[in-house]
């Protein structure tokens, strides 16, 4: 062949490489993919970088430059000035106080009950599993407000609590600061554990255990020796997913930590935020990123040491129970009593106020329905009518519903979609790509991530000065694109541990008899992760109807939901109406969930990426 007509072969050929990649409708997909996560995860962490270092106009004479200039006037305020101690070291002293101490008891209470749920032959495994996962369903702060209920003291809650009502003196301690917040967020993120936990423990064929028993090793010689490295990897994700939410946790501090003036981080970046100190709450988040993305590193560095054990025994192994043998009984009834303490009376408790017509008062005759259908009374709940007769509470329903579906179907497709590119593309840069871009919403704080969205979507994006987006400011818009985007590390989670379920061949198959793309993703893909969808979904559905932290600086009267009318009520000093909120919402994420484990075999393991 002449040189020539090589040079045209070679040609052709990349041509026809360049055209197959082009059309080829997969790789569209995840460039699309890749464009989107740009511009909504990378794009706004940079404008969160700059704008720490920009100028803002009010601060222009004490910084002694022009307003938008480069400037390190934030960060030398907040790290080496006369106020580092109080806007930093102090926040950040509570903010790893609270993060270390919760990580540790929720992973101990987690892992302790996967283990007993997974591995043992507990009795009442039904009620247990149904009870364990509550905690996740109901909002924190929910659970904050019902220790209130039962620990609030005269002292600074200005009316007695259940305990005091009885003559029981609580110690101030007990009802406010880190031992309530860390008891409460304990209580609150040990459902993470247990899920991440109790998926890795059903992996483990049990038959490793059994023959450690049989060499004559005890029980706790097998716990430690071949059960504990088996679930490390889990135990030390759940350790860092519990970390990173409880350092950037505000809803709790607000409620059990203003009134002892306990400041957190969040808390700090919070009261920045609201005082438009912009620069010096985006310096604060940065830090917390920083904090946050250590942490993963750490735990990277751990599971990659231990990765070997991960993969002993596949899914399918048989699974023997152990026997409690004699500790049995004691073992149910701590059970029991740990549900009915740390679950059912929280409950009760935020019930019971709901119908009290004054605080503190517990006698029959201070009974009320007011808070829920009574007419205005001037001196009551700042003379607004009961829950259901207050145009307030029907407009954050309408709204919280509205958010939670469309978020939920948006989220749960969008999370399906990167999940498919992610699972196709192990171990390919495109796939690892999208799965690091996909990743950084995790590790930004709620508060810091709404602000974030709030500052870039207030006035209109433009590009060569043309408007591609509109200015957002209070629109359910701007909720719904926040509220995606920050669940997309769930959402791509569950998505990619469905799609690494649905054997590459069946495509194989399908596209061998010609089934273009589309076809098989409808046909073949959709079809077989249908259970997994359901579960994404109802992750997304229970996050974002209990969801606080994320939304609180993008709420305008019109965009109000049921978590922020709860937390308007609480700070207006009417917590009765602020339980009956609480109650009509949790009480819809037990209905939804239900009817979604019913019919359509909802497991929020599969969606914690079990």
């Amino acid at each position: 062949m002449k040189p020539k007509d090589q040079n045209y072969s070679k040609s052709k050929r990349l041509k026809n490489q360049i055209k197959a990649v082009v059309t080829n409708p997969y790789n569209l997909i995840v460039l699309i993919a890749i464009v989107l996560l740009t511009y909504l995860i990378v794009l706004p962490l940079l404008d969160m970088i700059s704008t720490s270092f920009t100028l803002a106009q009010k601060d222009a004479r004490l910084a002694g430059g022009a307003p938008g200039s480069f400037t390190l006037y934030y960060w030398q305020r907040l790290l080496g000035s006369a106020l580092t101690k109080q806007m930093l070291l102090q926040p950040l002293f509570n903010s790893l106080l609270i993060g270390v101490c919760v990580s540790f008891f929720a992973i101990l209470i987690g892992s302790v009950l996967a283990w007993l749920m997974v591995r043992t032959d507990l009795p009442f495994k039904p009620f247990f599993s149904l009870a364990v996962i509550i905690p996740y369903m109901i909002p924190s702060w929910c659970k904050s407000q019902a220790w209130l209920t039962l620990f609030k003291t005269e002292r600074i809650g200005g009316a007695p609590g259940f305990l005091m009502s009885l003559g029981i003196n609580v110690p101030d301690w007990l009802a406010y600061g880190p031992v309530a917040i860390i008891s409460v967020l304990s209580l609150h993120y040990y459902a993470y554990a247990y899920l991440l936990v109790s998926s890795a423990l059903n992996s483990i064929n049990s038959e490793l255990e059994e023959m450690g028993e049989i060499q004559g090793a005890g029980k706790a010689t097998i716990l430690r020796k071949i059960t504990f490295p088996l679930v490390l990897p889990a135990m030390l994700s759940a350790v860092i997913l519990t970390f990173s939410k409880a350092i950037g946790t505000f809803g709790v501090i607000n409620y059990l930590g203003s009134k002892v003036n306990f400041v957190t981080l969040s808390s700090q970046l919070y009261m920045n935020s609201k005082s438009q100190n912009t620069q010096t709450a985006f310096a604060m988040a940065l830090i917390m990123i920083c904090i946050a993305s250590i942490s993963v590193f750490v735990n990277q560095k751990l599971i990659g040491s231990r990765k070997s054990y991960a993969t002993i025994g596949g899914k399918g192994g048989r699974s023997t129970p152990i026997r409690l043998g004699k500790h049995k009984p004691l073992i149910t009834i701590v059970l029991i009593a740990f549900f009915i303490f740390g679950i059912i009376m929280p409950i009760m408790l935020l019930i019971l106020e709901s119908f009290m017509l004054r605080q503190g008062d517990y006698s029959m005759s201070n009974l009320t329905l007011h808070y829920w259908i009574g007419d205005p009374i001037a001196n009551v709940m700042e003379g607004q009518p009961g829950i259901f007769k207050n145009s307030n509470f029907v407009n954050s329903l309408i709204n919280s519903l509205k958010l939670t579906f469309v978020n939920g179907v948006f989220g749960t497709i969008f999370g399906q979609i990167i999940g498919y590119i992610c699972a196709k593309g192990r171990g390919k840069l495109h796939g690892k790509v999208v799965e690091q871009l996909v990743f950084i919403p995790y590790l930004i704080p709620s508060i810091a991530f709404g602000g974030i969205f709030l500052s870039m979507f207030s006035t209109p994006q433009q590009l060569f000065g043309v408007t591609l987006v509109p200015s957002l400011y209070g629109t359910f818009a701007l909720l719904t694109i926040t509220s995606v985007v920050k669940h997309l590390p769930f959402a791509s989670r569950a998505g990619t541990s469905n799609m690494l379920q649905i054997g590459g061949e069946l495509e194989e198959a399908a596209e061998i008899a010609g089934a273009g793309f589309f076809k098989r993703f409808v046909r073949i893909v959709f079809p077989l992760s249908k259970g997994g969808f359901i579960s994404g979904f109802m992750l997304i559905f229970v996050s974002i109807m209990k969801e606080l932290d994320l939304i609180i600086l993008l709420m305008t009267p019109k965009t109000s939901t049921l978590p922020y009318l709860a937390f308007q009520y609480q700070n207006s000093n009417s917590p009765q109406a602020s339980d009956c909120v609480a109650i009509v919402m949790f009480s819809i994420v037990f209905l939804v969930y239900a009817l979604a484990n019913i019919f359509g075999d909802a497991d929020l393991a599969k969606s914690m990426g079990g």
